[in-house]
């Protein structure tokens, strides 16, 4: 009986973790493009007044951190691809 439910559960869990892995990446990538798309317009406004005091420094904050949300949503969408599919 042991050995029947330990292969039972061999055959099972990879079928079920394998799309929670993949449901997994795929929210947190969602969660990531949209905090990499909420402040480019704060970034874009900085880059327009750009004469003002610390606007560089601004804008150059806004726009790397808004680099790396985005990186980390898509690579996130790539993972989860590359899962669905091994």
């Amino acid at each position: 009986m042991v050995a029947k439910t330990k292969q039972f559960f061999s055959f099972v869990i990879p079928g079920i973790l394998k799309p929670i892995r993949v449901l997994w990446n795929e929210m947190i990538g969602f969660v990531f493009l949209c905090l990499g798309l909420l402040p480019l317009p704060s970034a874009y406004r900085a880059w327009q007044d750009w004469e003002g005091a610390g606007a560089g420094f601004r804008f150059l904050m806004t726009a790397s951190f808004s680099v790396v949300m985005l990186y980390f949503g898509i690579t996130s969408f790539l993972r989860a691809r590359t899962i669905n599919r091994s």
